[in-house]
């Protein structure tokens, strides 16, 4: 098994090479055993092979594997949508579209948008991260990595401000209502609205530094899209089920969008993903005009209700109960060392963002904490611009016991770093 026959343009957090995973662990092919914090980037949010979800994929594998959904009908597509409408934040969504990843959901939910407005423009924020496909590149501004020497890239795209408070060093209301009033100013200045399909948002950016989005701010968006006429798109890619201690992060907001883009903790780690609207706008889209080979795929929409009737059996409250445990710890350490500037998230979303004594953004301290934590047996991602921000996205299935396990490593490497 030669690693060099693997391409390099896989990016790797880590070089360690794993032979299977058990709820928050991971163990690697010397024995070693893993805290594993980073969940598959978000994937697996029921932890590594619960046993009902692995037990839903193998009766699948054994009944029919792929069923092409422009062919017929497939059971498992069928119950994953009667599984979907029990955990919908808002009745009026009631019609799914199937596919694989995150990227060609978010294809979808813009290809959806522009047929039914009948308008092209799409409008993006700063820092956010929505895929690796020539249109997605053209959304993606946390970072020039994701699109740097691939041009041209799709056109038509437009890109506001995020309210990152921290980052303008404002309040959270005065951040979000500058970040409002900066994005009528660009309807006049830049994007004109009979132009304009949509409005696309991470409701907490992700890629760009783990900042949840105000209610306020997401409630002024709305509101602005009613004024207009735009779709409001919500990238619920890796806030979704569960994740933010909510089966989807706009619930916290109370706001209900037009199109909503799920992808990652659906099905436990097997390629699925979707968008969900309302059947009369779906109802817009001309039959055909979209669809895929293995979109709707039937062992992954087996596993995607393996894993809804797994995450409404108490995982989700659990990171809504839990999310506050892990806050309060990392604010606790947060007081003691002065490099982390910043300490905010949803649920079990959290992003410490380092800062160094000059104020510029704390690189290398987050890379050194990283690397002690990961030599301490702890797994964690970076984000950010200058990835500068550790990420804490820990199965959903987590104990408090385990959090604080990895809190005591944490914080064991923020000293060490200070």
């Amino acid at each position: 098994m030669a690693k060099e026959n693997l391409s390099p343009v896989w990016s790797r957090t880590f070089t360690m090479t794993v032979s299977h995973g058990e709820g928050c662990y991971i163990y690697d092919t010397e024995g070693r055993r893993f805290l594993d914090f980073t969940s598959g980037i978000g994937v697996v949010n029921t932890g590594h092979c619960h046993p009902t979800v692995v037990a839903a994929a193998r009766e699948q594998v054994g009944k029919i594997i792929h069923a092409h959904m422009n062919n017929y009908f497939h059971l498992p597509a069928l119950a994953l949508t009667d599984a979907l409408l029990t955990i919908v934040p808002d009745k009026s969504f009631d019609t799914f579209f199937f596919t694989n990843s995150g990227a060609e959901a978010i294809e979808s939910a813009v290809k959806l948008a522009r047929m039914a407005t009948k308008k092209s423009n799409i409008i993006v924020f700063q820092g956010s991260f929505h895929g690796r496909t020539n249109l997605t590149m053209a959304t993606d501004t946390g970072s020039t990595i994701y699109r740097a020497g691939m041009g041209p890239l799709a056109s038509g795209i437009f890109v506001a401000p995020f309210p990152y408070a921290y980052r303008y060093g404002w309040s959270v209301e005065e951040t979000s209502q500058w970040c409002l009033k900066e994005l009528r100013h660009m309807l006049y200045s830049q994007c004109a609205p009979h132009e304009t399909a949509a409005v696309m948002i991470e409701p907490v950016i992700g890629e760009g530094g783990y900042v949840p989005a105000p209610a306020s701010f997401l409630k002024g968006l709305r509101e602005i899209c009613d004024e207009f006429g735009f779709m409001f798109i919500a990238d619920e890619i890796q806030t979704g089920f569960g994740r933010t201690g909510k089966f989807f992060s706009v619930e916290h907001a109370d706001v209900t969008p037009d199109i909503i883009v799920f992808a990652k903790g659906i099905a436990s780690g097997f390629p699925l993903s979707g968008i969900m609207s309302r059947r009369e706008l779906m109802d817009k889209w001309t039959p055909g005009s979209h669809g895929g080979t293995y979109g709707g795929n039937a062992v992954s929409c087996a596993a995607g209700v393996a894993t809804i009737g797994v995450l409404k059996d108490g995982v989700v409250e659990n990171a809504a109960k839990l999310g506050p445990v892990l806050m309060d710890g990392l604010k606790k350490i947060q007081k003691k060392y002065p490099i982390i500037g910043d300490v905010r998230g949803l649920g079990l979303m959290v992003g410490v963002e380092f800062t160094n004594p000059d104020g510029t953004p704390g690189s290398k301290l987050s890379d050194q904490v990283k690397k002690q934590c990961f030599d301490n047996d702890l797994l964690l991602m970076q984000c950010g611009t200058y990835h500068q921000v550790i990420r804490w996205i820990p199965p959903l299935v987590v104990t408090e016991e385990q959090l604080q396990t990895g809190l005591d490593i944490f914080e064991k490497a923020v000293a060490s770093a200070s």
